[in-house]
């Protein structure tokens, strides 16, 4: 996705090339957290990148696809604000060596989740409303990744169930997502 971004220069090409990027680290640090047991390092960049970015650079792109303009320097703001508050946000409560840790047992509400829950509810928004607008246009890359941001959202629901179905439903999502970005473009 980058290199298609490095040779087009299309600003969504851009945004998903960070989503993705986003969702790997994201996925790193749930391998790190599992294999090296959970502490407040990883579960700062699991949050940071999984929690805070991935969405809401999905939805820039797709809203930049659509040629709003105006979604790059949100994006870009939103991305210096989430990356502030992961790094400085107070986390307490002690971590489990082998579950994925819950949000809401490590983080206040406020400033932390609820910045997640705004900026993946308004990303998954601008995923879903494009794909609706441009569906017609796009049909295969678009089911793509309205399925692949469904994998994500389930895998995130479905944590409790361990690192290794989570890590499944990353990977299915993530070549949902991928496969989706190319056949729209």
């Amino acid at each position: 996705m980058a290199a298609r971004w490095r040779a087009r220069r299309a600003p969504e090409l851009l945004a998903w090339s960070a989503s993705l990027i986003a969702y790997a680290v994201a996925s790193g640090a749930l391998a790190w957290g599992a294999a090296a047991g959970w502490d407040v390092r990883a579960f700062r960049v699991y949050y940071l990148f999984g929690g805070l970015l991935t969405a809401p650079l999905l939805g820039a792109g797709s809203l930049l696809l659509w040629g709003r303009g105006w979604a790059a320097p949100i994006a870009l703001a939103y991305s210096g604000l989430a990356a502030g508050v992961a790094i400085a946000v107070p986390v307490h409560g002690a971590f489990s060596a082998a579950d994925i840790p819950a949000a809401q047992d490590h983080l206040d509400f406020v400033p932390a989740r609820l910045l997640a829950v705004v900026g993946n509810s308004l990303g998954t928004a601008a995923v879903l409303l494009v794909a609706a607008a441009t569906f017609r246009r796009r049909p295969v890359g678009n089911a793509l990744i309205v399925g692949g941001v469904a994998l994500a959202a389930l895998g995130t629901a479905l944590a409790g169930l361990g690192e290794a179905q989570t890590a499944a439903f990353a990977a299915a999502a993530v070549v949902c997502l991928y496969f989706g970005f190319i056949a729209r473009r």
